[in-house]
């Protein structure tokens, strides 16, 4: 039970951090690209690789990777947004939003990936001085 409600915790977190970014970044934008989502995807996404990177413990794989992670970011978003751009007819900005969703998120946990591998080895090299 107690894992549901670590990543029951989490997810609530990183859903209002969504919301309220999102909020902030479509306030302060007029630009029909969805800046906000892929943001924070990407921001998602390089958070996910350190993650990973650092060996996190269960605890906080279930607190911050699935619940806190996982609020935050969004493929539903995604989705819709894609349709929209569709349907508008917007098929540039489509294909670059998928791309740069894609490769950005990709990109990006490979690099969060590899700083948590280097903090690592950074710990371990000084734990041993």
């Amino acid at each position: 039970m107690s894992n549901f409600l670590l990543v029951m915790a989490g997810g609530a977190i990183g859903s209002l951090c969504r919301f309220g970014l999102s909020s902030l970044m479509k306030r302060d934008t007029s630009s029909s690209f969805p800046l906000a989502t892929l943001w924070i995807n990407l921001v998602g996404s390089f958070g996910m690789g350190l993650l990973v990177g650092i060996h996190a413990n269960h605890f906080s794989q279930l607190l911050i990777g699935t619940g806190l992670i996982g609020g935050f970011t969004t493929f539903s978003t995604f989705e819709m947004e894609n349709i929209t751009l569709f349907q508008q007819r917007a098929y540039r900005k489509l294909i670059l939003y998928v791309l740069s969703s894609g490769v950005g998120g990709v990109g990006l946990a490979m690099v969060g990936l590899q700083i948590g591998n280097l903090l690592i080895y950074l710990s371990a090299s000084n734990s041993g001085l």
